[in-house]
C-alpha cells in the first residue's frame, strides 16, 4: 500500500526530477534490452532507477553517489523492494575502477551554474559549472573502460549544454551518439536565474523559452555507445 508518510529531510531531497522520469520513459520503451542487463547507475541519488531497472529484469544493479545520504537511502529502497545492489560513496568512476557494464544511466548534474543549493537540493545535484559540462565530459571521457562490449550508456542532457561538444566528446573515444528522446522541461525561476547569463543569452528563443516568469527548455535523452552496437 502506498505510504504518504512526511518524508525524512535527506529524502525529500533526493525526490525524483522530471528528468528521471523522463530517462526512465526513455528505458521502459524497449524494456527487452534492460532485461538480463548489468547496470551501473552514476549519481544513483534516491536509487528509483535503479529500482525500476530491477523491477525490468536487470540481472545486477550498481550504483554510486557523492552524496552518503543517497548510499543510505537508496540501500534502503533497493533492499526494501527486495533488489540485491551495490552502492557506493564515491567520485564518479573510482568506486567502479576495473569493472564493466552493459547498461550506464547518468542522470548527472549539468546545469550551467556556479556551486550553490537550488529548490531544498544540494548543490551537488543541480550545479555542473559555469558550462553545465564539469561531470559531463568526464563521464562520457570514461565509457570506454566500464562499457561492456556491446554495451550502452544512457543519459540526460540539456540542450544548452552543447549536445555537438558531446558527440565530439564520444567520437574521440571511439563512441556514437544519438538523441533518443526530447523533451520539454520546466525550469524552476530561481534556478534560472542561477544560469550562466551567456549561455541564457544564446539561448533563448532556440532551446530555452521563457514565457513570462516561467522558463522551459529542451533536454534529450541520448544513446552513448560502440559504433555498429545494437540500438
Amino acid at each position: 500500500m502506498f505510504d504518504a508518510g512526511k518524508p525524512s529531510p535527506a529524502t525529500a531531497s533526493l525526490r525524483p526530477s522530471e528528468y528521471t522520469a523522463a530517462l526512465l520513459h526513455a528505458l521502459r520503451i524497449d524494456p527487452q534490452r534492460v532485461r538480463g542487463a548489468t547496470v551501473l547507475e552514476i549519481g544513483c541519488g534516491s536509487g528509483v532507477l535503479l529500482a525500476a531497472l530491477g523491477a525490468m529484469g536487470a540481472t545486477s544493479l550498481c550504483g554510486v553517489d557523492i552524496e552518503q545520504d543517497a548510499v543510505d537511502t537508496g540501500l534502503s529502497l533497493l533492499h526494501g523492494l527486495g533488489y540485491r545492489a551495490e552502492l557506493f560513496r564515491g567520485d564518479m568512476w573510482k568506486p567502479v575502477a576495473g569493472r564493466r557494464f552493459d547498461l550506464i544511466v547518468a542522470n548527472l548534474p549539468h546545469f550551467p551554474m556556479e556551486h550553490c543549493p537550488v529548490s531544498g537540493r544540494r548543490a551537488s545535484w543541480s550545479s555542473g559549472g559555469p558550462d553545465g559540462r564539469e561531470l559531463l565530459d568526464p563521464f562520457i571521457e570514461g565509457l570506454p573502460d566500464h562499457l561492456s562490449r556491446g554495451g550502452r550508456a544512457v543519459i540526460t542532457h540539456n540542450s544548452f549544454v552543447d549536445l555537438e561538444r558531446s558527440r565530439e566528446v564520444a567520437a574521440r573515444h571511439g563512441l556514437a551518439l544519438r538523441v533518443t528522446l526530447t523533451v520539454l522541461v520546466h525550469i524552476a525561476v530561481e534556478k534560472a536565474a542561477l544560469m550562466t547569463p551567456s549561455v541564457l543569452v544564446a539561448e533563448e528563443g532556440r532551446s530555452i523559452r521563457t514565457y513570462g516568469p516561467h522558463v522551459f527548455a529542451d533536454m534529450h535523452i541520448v544513446e552513448i555507445a560502440a559504433p555498429g552496437s545494437s540500438t
